[in-house]
């Protein structure tokens, strides 16, 4: 069989990533410039900011990416990109970018959408198993999608306001943490305990998720200690905000393990290194649902990256996914299309 060499380009938030990844599984290189410390002056990140960095940075992790991989343009077979969702103009540096290596070294070029790269981030450490439930966790997306095979994507349930790793930045925010918040909640949940009360998210859809009534809570919680001068340990708030997140989390992932009975299920997005997260998901699924196998990736391959953009590249390259230099960014695109 044919070595398929993939180099991929991820740009649709506020890294500026490029890998050359073999087959879908063996990762060549993977470059990643980020710019974590530019936006958390603003608590968050300021979309022209972010697409002028990445203009200044993607010509120098191309390189970076193909001197590590120890291979030339002539020895790539397909270029793949994040197409979307993301934002608009972050996205659309790396489009230009791949459909220029494509014009340049006639190569094929393959639309990738951004949550199925973090599903197949899965793929570096295990061979993934249909059919599949993904739990997908980010900033921007939460998510239960089902595969009946690798390229067939379908939308059990999404978040009807807020994204789990949106309101964890927030109540990271208003506890005076440093950006990314949810990263230092989680931190700070290890110290405490989750002794407050706080509001349980509550959806139409028994699949569907929901976090702005859980961020309100939180911040309603502060507001009510604040006007009343009744202290709170901060760590304690930090654990009950996060395992109540959690629970509903679950709990709509149980509906999905119990309905559909999947061979595996995987985390997927910048959510899945929270530790909790792992830690439950070993603690108490992988005891309720004995029959499904239950995949966590290394935490390299939870936040955005161009490896696991590669991985999906290459499946999508497989199945015959191809697009002309038409192509433009899809802040809004639709995994099940």
């Amino acid at each position: 069989m044919k070595s398929i060499k993939i180099l991929a380009v991820e740009s649709s938030c506020d890294e500026t990533a490029v890998a050359v990844v073999e087959n879908g599984k063996t990762i060549l290189s993977s470059v990643v410039a980020t710019q974590i410390d530019v936006h958390k002056d603003f608590g968050g990140v300021i979309p022209e900011v972010a697409s002028r960095i990445h203009i200044e940075n993607i010509s120098i992790v191309l390189e970076e990416a193909l001197k590590k991989a120890n291979v030339t343009m002539e020895d790539i077979d397909a270029v793949a990109v994040t197409q979307g969702p993301g934002l608009v103009g972050c996205l659309h540096v790396g489009v230009q970018a791949a459909k220029t290596l494509a014009w340049a070294f006639h190569k094929p070029l393959v639309p990738v959408h951004h949550i199925a790269g973090h599903i197949f981030a899965n793929t570096f450490i295990a061979e993934l198993q249909f059919p599949l439930l993904a739990l997908v966790v980010s900033g921007g997306h939460t998510e239960l999608v089902y595969m009946k095979d690798e390229w067939d994507f379908e939308i059990l349930g999404t978040t009807q306001d807020d994204a789990i790793g949106e309101a964890g930045d927030k109540v990271g925010r208003v506890l005076g943490l440093p950006y990314p918040g949810g990263v230092y909640v989680d931190k700070l949940a290890k110290e405490g305990q989750p002794v407050y009360k706080l509001a349980k998210p509550k959806t139409e859809g028994e699949m569907d998720f929901s976090f702005s009534g859980l961020k309100s809570s939180v911040l309603q919680f502060i507001d009510r200690s604040k006007r009343t001068n009744q202290p709170f340990i901060p760590a304690d708030l930090a654990a009950s905000y996060q395992e109540t997140a959690l629970d509903a989390l679950f709990a709509r992932a149980r509906v999905a393990l119990t309905k559909y009975q999947p061979k595996q299920m995987v985390l997927a997005g910048g959510v899945a290194a929270n530790s909790r997260l792992r830690a439950k998901v070993n603690e108490e699924l992988k005891r309720e649902y004995p029959t499904t196998e239950f995949i966590i990736p290394p935490l390299s391959c939870c936040t955005d990256n161009a490896a696991m953009i590669a991985a999906a590249g290459y499946v999508a390259y497989c199945h015959g996914v191809r697009a002309d230099l038409s192509l433009t960014a899809d802040p809004g695109m639709d995994l099940e299309s």
